[in-house]
């Protein structure tokens, strides 16, 4: 053997001994850890590391963890009251932002009506009332207030109802009979002209019509455009179920074929039960709604609030069933009406209601992801300057907002208020440099005050309890199909304040593990970057 070969030969024996240590080191190690205990993870040299660099490493550990490893993430840290960049990753990257669209839309209504704008709702006649009888219509002009309903505020924690869902509606006929009406010869109409019709933003798919996330848009809003319906079983096993809808309307021709069945017990050790099997079906433009399935006999009833297509023609109707029963008579038709009338300024008011302020109810909206009451504060800033030609037109009105919140140009890819379109696109630095602009203005009490709040209240109710991170996070959600987003504000236990923005696409798991790396950044963050490091 030649000294060459010896060497090689050598060398080569070490080689081995080091590859079977490092295969045994890694087989001791776990292969999977849950994302928040990667957050909690910490390196052997945290000490020296900076803190952006730490957060870097947990991020990073996060977010290349599998199942969430296949999606994309666009991360943006900042210091709140600098603004100086601690963490970016994809930060100028496009992502589709879900309901942290409503970050972008509330913050421009904040800014544009200001928390004292209220909503004016009235019934108005171009006829006369002689002996009680109204000649001519009645009609109920809506002006864009989300509100009519027997919603209780201000919210508190959650939602709180008090009286029928048609409550502001009864006050108005009520008022309407004050006048001393006991007849109508013409027609009743619900009147939404005040927006340009256009119920449904590009990007909104057919399902989301159905439901009451996706009701149509309009300038009259009576009970957040939906109604309720109660499918409740039979006695015993083959009876019919029984369907009831309230607010009872005719928008809907129910067709209903659920049956009762037996009732399931449980038939293994993991205490589940199963769940109703129910299908609905409703066309788009269509009337019917059919219900297929079963419910287990002596279950719960089960609740479907469906969204209303036509909500001035729901409008008109409910308010002519409420005027029948208190005895009015009408000789015409309930009818909607879409387009602006010139003849309106000489009409009279025979009843008025006028919303709560802004700053009141916008809590709601952030709170719970009101995608209805978005778009309507969307429409009822830009029609501060007047009607709109094309939903294009409507579009390009935040335009000048966002240029003053220093948002690049193009950050924001923008076809609705809400973010129900899965057609919007944000980059993570838009969202941060609204929250550093919201922060310094007059407004901000109310905007911070309207975000979910870490194990409190809302859509983050139920998530970051833990000591250190429960009201310590203000931030808004966002979830469509294969997207979850958050963006908002952070105290670190320390007390420095930081904004930022985590957003999350093409994921296909389950929302608990999307949601347990979200919380793992927040985690992460508010430990790394607490002034105490």
């Amino acid at each position: 053997m030649t000294r060459k070969a010896g060497v090689a030969k050598h060398l080569m024996f070490w080689l081995l001994v080091l590859v079977g240590v490092w295969g045994v080191a890694g087989e001791a190690r776990p292969k999977y850890l849950h994302p928040m205990q990667l957050a909690v993870a910490k390196s052997a040299d945290a000490p020296e590391k900076k803190a952006a660099e730490r957060f870097a490493e947990r991020a990073e550990n996060l977010v290349n963890a599998a199942p969430v490893n296949k999606g994309a993430w666009g991360l943006l840290v900042v210091d709140a009251a600098t603004g100086e960049t601690l963490y970016e990753k994809n930060a100028d990257c496009y992502f589709t932002p879900a309901s942290n669209m409503k970050l972008l839309t509330t913050a421009l209504a904040l800014d544009k009506l200001g928390p004292d704008f209220r909503f004016r709702t009235t019934i108005e006649t171009p006829g006369n009332i002689t002996q009680g009888v109204l000649s001519g219509d009645l009609i109920l002009i809506g002006r864009g207030d989300p509100n009519l309903s027997n919603r209780k505020f201000p919210f508190d924690t959650k939602e709180e109802f008090d009286g029928p869902p048609e409550k502001v509606l009864s006050e108005l006929a009520d008022q309407v009979l004050a006048h001393g009406v006991k007849e109508i010869s013409g027609d009743i109409v619900g009147d939404d002209s005040y927006f340009p019709r256009d119920r449904y933003p590009d990007g909104w798919e057919i399902d989301d019509m159905v439901w009451e996330y996706g009701a149509a848009i309009s300038a009259i809003v009576v009970d957040d455009n939906a109604v309720t319906v109660t499918l409740t079983p039979g006695e015993k096993p083959g009876d019919p179920t029984v369907a009831v809808v309230e607010p009872v309307t005719s928008d809907f021709t129910l067709k209903n074929e659920v049956t009762t069945a037996e009732k399931v017990e449980k038939s293994d050790k993991s205490g589940k039960t199963e769940k109703p099997d129910l299908t609905l079906v409703r066309e788009p433009g269509s009337n019917t709604v059919l219900f297929t399935g079963t419910l287990p006999v002596k279950s719960a009833p089960r609740k479907l609030v469906l969204a209303v297509q036509e909500p001035a023609q729901h409008a008109a109707t409910t308010l002519a069933r409420l005027l029948a029963d208190r005895g009015v008579k009408f000789h015409g038709t309930a009818r909607a009406n879409h387009d602006p009338d010139a003849a309106e300024a000489s009409r009279t008011v025979l009843a008025e209601h006028i919303s709560l302020p802004l700053g009141t109810t916008l809590k709601l909206v952030n709170k719970i992801s009101q995608n209805l009451h978005t778009e309507i504060l969307l429409r009822t800033a830009a029609r501060q300057q007047g009607r709109w030609a094309t939903p294009d037109d409507l579009l390009k009105f935040p335009e000048e907002f966002y240029t003053r919140v220093g948002i690049a140009p193009g950050d924001v890819v923008q076809e609705d208020g809400s973010g129900l379109s899965r057609h919007d696109l944000v980059t993570p630095r838009a969202f941060v440099a609204l929250l550093l602009y919201a922060q310094k203005q007059t407004w901000f009490p109310v905007y911070f005050d309207s975000l979910p709040v870490a194990g409190i209240d809302g859509t983050l109710s139920d998530r970051m309890k833990k000591a250190g991170m429960m009201g310590k996070i203000h931030a808004k959600t966002g979830s469509v199909e294969h997207v979850r987003t958050l963006s908002g504000y952070a105290e670190t236990v320390g007390g420095r304040r930081l904004i930022f923005s985590f957003l999350s696409n093409n994921e296909s798991v389950k929302d608990h593990e999307v949601h347990d790396a979200l919380d793992g950044l927040c985690l992460a963050m508010m430990d790394e970057f607490d002034v105490k490091k």
